[in-house]
């Protein structure tokens, strides 16, 4: 599927293990730190949908880790967005720059809670109707 969104991030040396590698539990920050991005790019920030009533929240994550980044590694995150259902799969892909080598591979799957109840999302997905593809 092809990204709808990338976006670029530096290592910061709080994230590297005692292999001097980013710890594992980072990559979902910055995969996530990528949907907020897209989404006040987008023109409806996480502030303006909790504002609203609605809460995305993760129901799955799936990572495949190719790679490691390493301090003074800069990566490049893209995002691609689909709906199935009452669910938003987020597809993403995280790459070193400059060579563009592949590091990681992720599929998170969101649901919504709108004023405190499960919903279909449809408000979200009127909102992001631009960028969703429907399966």
């Amino acid at each position: 599927m092809k990204p709808i969104f990338t976006t670029t991030l530096a290592v910061r040396d709080y994230e590297l293990d005692s292999q001097g590698i980013v710890n594992n539990a980072n990559y979902l920050h910055y995969l996530e730190l990528a949907r907020h991005d897209f989404c006040e790019a987008a023109g409806y920030s996480f502030a303006a949908m909790s504002a609203d009533g609605i809460n995305p929240v993760v129901r799955r994550a799936e990572l495949d880790y190719i790679s490691s980044l390493r301090m003074g590694d800069r990566m490049e995150i893209s995002v691609s967005m689909e709906r199935r259902g009452a669910r938003f799969v987020f597809r993403q892909h995280i790459s070193r720059l400059p060579d563009h080598q592949p590091v990681l591979d992720g599929v998170i799957t969101i649901v919504c809670i709108e004023n405190g109840t499960l919903s279909r999302g449809d408000r979200l997905a009127e909102a992001f109707r631009e960028w969703l593809v429907d399966k």
